[in-house]
């Protein structure tokens, strides 16, 4: 085939985003935290912005205050207002100050167990060893290399060549330090190097077996087999079992500062106050008020005919610099409104969840009826209920959870609706004769409920519920 050039003309339609749409966007996806820290960053950059005199206000920057709702206060003044009450709130720094969700721990993991290296008796060589083997441990406690390959790293890294059994040793003075647990390199081992720190009653020795010998068996919870194994009574193997559930299976969990449970904070970005018929919702944030820097609002030719080189750049600075601050501010307010009217209208849809704090109250509801009650996009809906939270007289709870498919395309009953059914099923079951799938799903459709087998394991998961032969208990 002969091969040749050729040129096309081709006429096509491509929609782009300004570099300013693309900022709005961004600042939308932002939650508290983030919007303050980039309202600081661009005080910092942009001599032209400045924080605003609030009068009665302390003139210091970090004094924020949140005037923006009322900037869009009168969208909701109008014959189409929901039948509830919805008042706005000013978020100001005297009002009210909300404290994130935050667990604090003291030392972490590594620190607690180097503190007690010093009253092993180790000599300073196996200290260094030791101190090696415990960066291996992870946040909840146990060990992450083979001691093979540690002991490998040890003679390359520290020029320490131990032998295996030494090796070892050092590694048993390591198990036994604090939290009872640590160092174990599965489960199992977690859990035996604690039972065998226990008093030895005649309980606790039976739950020592157990985990010796019939690991398999407990955790599959095979209770007749293990019964019939150990020879024993349903209530001794009870009272065993139930040394072995005080157990902890994360030992080095309570300590670690850093583990991802423990760290995570929550800052709500709304909150809602119920008081009798009345919502109100307040936006969570410590914004100041900007405004543009008098010198960059004054003419700067001096008045000459023809400016010089040097007044044409100082001009072009401060009108750039005006311009990004007059459009940074314009932004802020926009998002501000955008996020309070997105807001008022899952409000709006989810009020009866709002005023009784029942879950089985959320009404269906997906982005395109936030839409419709807003006159957003989807898109802009997504972007701003991703990744925030809302406070309320019942929790904190993500926007994200007040979303919820109709379970039919006729049905009204939201999945929060069957879910909260569900999970009053399960904790009403029999602990020793629990509810298989099919059971739930026939006992969820004499309620009303006509769901799949599937579709009640799906959500039976979600709620971090196990198969029915793993609730079974003694």
């Amino acid at each position: 085939m002969k091969e040749s050039l050729s040129q096309t003309l081709a006429l096509r339609q491509q929609q782009t985003l300004s570099p300013l749409q693309v900022r709005f966007v961004r600042m939308l996806e932002m939650n508290g935290p983030e919007i303050e820290e980039e309202v600081r960053r661009e005080l910092d950059d942009n001599p032209a912005l400045e924080v605003a005199d609030v009068g009665d206000m302390s003139d210091d920057e970090s004094v924020f205050n949140e005037s923006a709702e009322e900037m869009q206060l009168a969208d909701y003044k109008d014959d189409d207002m929901p039948s509830y009450r919805l008042e706005a709130r000013n978020h100001r720094v005297d009002d009210r100050y909300y404290e994130p969700t935050a667990v604090s721990a003291g030392h972490n993991i590594y620190e607690t167990l180097m503190e007690q290296l010093g009253h092993t008796g180790l000599s300073p060589q196996e200290i260094e060893v030791a101190r090696y083997l415990i960066g291996n441990i992870d946040d909840n406690g146990y060990m992450t290399r083979p001691l093979v390959s540690i002991g490998d790293d040890v003679a390359v890294k520290l020029g320490i060549d131990f032998s295996d059994d030494r090796l070892r040793a050092i590694f048993d003075v390591v198990r036994s330090l604090d939290p009872p647990g640590v160092g174990a390199v599965d489960l199992r081992d977690c859990l035996l190097l604690q039972v065998r720190r226990l008093p030895q009653t005649d309980d606790v020795k039976l739950a020592r077996d157990i985990l010796s010998h019939y690991f398999d068996l407990f955790s599959l919870k095979h209770y007749d087999r293990l019964r019939s194994a150990l020879g024993v009574d349903s209530s001794a193997l009870k009272r065993a079992t139930d040394v072995i559930r005080s157990l902890n299976p994360k030992p080095g969990s309570a300590l670690d500062d850093n583990d991802a449970d423990t760290a995570m904070r929550v800052y709500p970005d709304f909150n809602v106050d119920v008081d009798g018929d009345k919502l109100t919702l307040t936006l969570l944030n410590n914004l100041p008020e900007l405004q543009i820097e008098e010198t960059f609002t004054k003419d700067v030719t001096g008045g000459g005919d023809v400016p010089s080189s040097r007044q044409r750049e100082a001009e072009t600075f401060i009108k750039t610099r005006r311009d990004d601050a007059e459009s940074f501010i314009k932004m802020l307010k926009m998002r501000q409104a955008t996020l309070y009217r997105i807001m008022s209208a899952i409000v709006g849809l989810q009020q009866e969840f709002f005023y009784t704090g029942d879950e089985s109250r959320l009404r269906p509801m997906i982005l395109k009826d936030v839409a419709a009650v807003s006159d957003d996009d989807i898109s802009v809906i997504s972007r701003v209920t991703s990744g925030k939270y809302v406070s309320t007289p019942w929790g904190v709870y993500p926007l994200k959870h007040f979303f919820n498919e109709r379970h039919g395309e006729d049905d009204d009953t939201s999945t929060h609706e069957i879910i909260a059914v569900l999970r009053e099923i399960i904790d009403g079951e029999d602990n020793k004769s629990p509810l298989s799938d099919e059971a739930l799903t026939a006992r969820l459709k004499k309620r009303g409920y006509t769901i799949a087998r599937r579709t009640v394991a799906k959500y039976r998961e979600r709620l971090g519920i196990p198969v029915a032969r793993l609730r079974r208990e003694l």
